[in-house]
């Protein structure tokens, strides 16, 4: 027979808890949550593992439930970095032409932009690939020890906070995408080997996706510094900010605001608005910083090849084409797609979004914050091309017979999928979800009588 789930005991307001079983049993606390993309104030349900509760709103998850989280994560968190370090010990990828041949190591991949003075690409490769997972995966496996000894480590409560903040920027996945895109570039130009690294990097990003996806955040967070009672007064089946609410999205908890619509959680001290101060300033600077460097980005090649001893500069549409007349169309698209629909399709549909906030209402919003998922999903992957870069540069080193150097549209092409990105995470969906002002009471456009 199943063992029954303990009741946690009651503590006083502000008192810590670890505590293994999960939050739902604390029957004594209202669980509000404000949503982060409509800002609408729920009660979660009890979940049981496998399940998620969901805005009734917008269709945001606000929380989903794992059998045995801690262990789950922490033995995907350590899998992880056990497939990471074989992935950085062994070589990666080689290739022999005409009796010339290079090998190389998952790391080289970075090191070698360096010597093309690349240092900035260099370290955008470096800490998305390697750096950054390794620091998600020890912080998880930091704060998960301490939970199941029944005793939060040192500064668990700061781990936790950073694991929301660096989730959006490790692309081990995209990078594999990157490596399958090189192989099939080179393939017709040399003999390509794969090393140990290149399948255990494999099993790397596989791994890690499985860590970010069955992290239980809830029950962490509930677990590191139990749940204090929800603001008096908290209505739920309304907004968050006319109550003067604000949802933490780090740790979720539902927070009273100040005067002037700032605060800070209370479980996990972030710094908590009723809206992104100047979300759609800062997103307008954004766009516009991104779309300058979009035109060098596609106007400068993104890489040389140097063959027999004449170099041929290549864009990133000269890449696509080259891919096409090569036979190779799948990739010649996903190359496409993730270079140039996804970059421009994201300015465009981030600009019309702020175009179209101040005069959105509850009926086309829902399908307005769709499309700002998708574009906050999406750009992430427009990183191909310079993983591809990055992997072509550090591999083909064979003097004059065949080499391949990077580029100055490389590092402005990494820009525009840093700002575009950043600008995804600085515009506030909520405002998508805000009534429009009556028709009398918006400013006056032209000259006043």
């Amino acid at each position: 027979m199943p063992r029954p789930a303990l009741r946690a005991p009651a503590l006083p307001r502000g008192t810590p808890l670890v505590d293994r079983s999960p939050p739902e049993t604390r029957t004594s606390r209202r669980r509000l949550r404000a949503c982060h993309e409509c800002d609408w104030v729920t009660a979660l349900p009890p979940l049981h593992g496998g399940e998620k509760a969901e805005c009734p709103r917008c269709g945001h998850v606000l929380a989903t439930r794992h059998h045995r989280p801690a262990q789950r994560s922490m033995a995907l968190a350590l899998a992880s970095l056990v497939a990471l370090a074989l992935a950085v010990s062994f070589p990666f990828i080689s290739f022999t032409v005409s009796g010339i041949g290079n090998r190389i190591e998952l790391m080289q991949t970075a090191t070698t932009l360096i010597g093309f003075h690349q240092p900035l690409v260099a370290i955008a490769v470096v800490l998305t690939i390697g750096v950054l997972p390794a620091v998600y995966l020890v912080g998880v496996v930091w704060l998960q020890a301490g939970l199941l000894r029944g005793d939060p480590l040192p500064a668990s409560r700061s781990i936790a906070r950073s694991l929301s903040h660096l989730h959006p920027w490790m692309m081990a996945d995209v990078f594999i995408v990157g490596a399958l895109v090189s192989l099939i570039k080179i393939a017709g130009m040399a003999e390509v080997g794969l090393g140990i690294s290149f399948w255990a990097f494999c099993a790397f990003a596989l791994l890690l996706l499985f860590t970010t996806q069955t992290l239980d955040a809830d029950w962490m967070w509930f677990s590191l510094a139990g749940e204090p009672l929800a603001p008096e007064g908290a209505r739920t089946g309304e907004t968050a900010a006319p109550q003067g609410l604000a949802g933490c999205a780090t740790c979720g908890l539902v927070n009273r605001l100040n005067g002037e619509g700032h605060g800070h959680c209370r479980r996990c001290s972030e710094s908590l608005h009723a809206r992104k101060p100047d979300s759609q300033q800062r997103t307008w600077a954004l766009l516009a910083a991104a779309t300058v460097m979009y035109l060098p980005a596609n106007l400068y090649p993104i890489m040389t090849t140097t063959s027999l001893g004449h170099d041929t500069p290549s864009t990133i549409i000269g890449g696509v084409v080259q891919l096409m007349q090569m036979g190779s169309w799948p990739v010649a698209m996903v190359i496409f797609v993730a270079s140039v629909i996804v970059p421009v399709g994201k300015l465009v549909a981030l600009a019309w979004l702020c175009l179209v906030a101040k005069r959105s209402n509850e009926l086309n919003a829902a399908t307005r914050t769709r499309l700002y998922r998708l574009t906050e999903f999406i750009g992430r992957w427009s990183m191909v091309d310079v993983f591809v870069v990055a992997i072509l540069v550090a591999l083909i080193r064979a003097g004059a017979l065949l080499s391949i150097s990077p580029g100055p549209a490389a590092l402005a092409f990494a820009s525009v999928v840093v700002i575009t990105m950043l600008a995804a995470m600085t515009f506030d969906p909520r405002m998508l979800w805000d009534a429009p002002l009556p028709r009398d009471a918006r400013p006056a456009q032209g000259h006043s009588p």
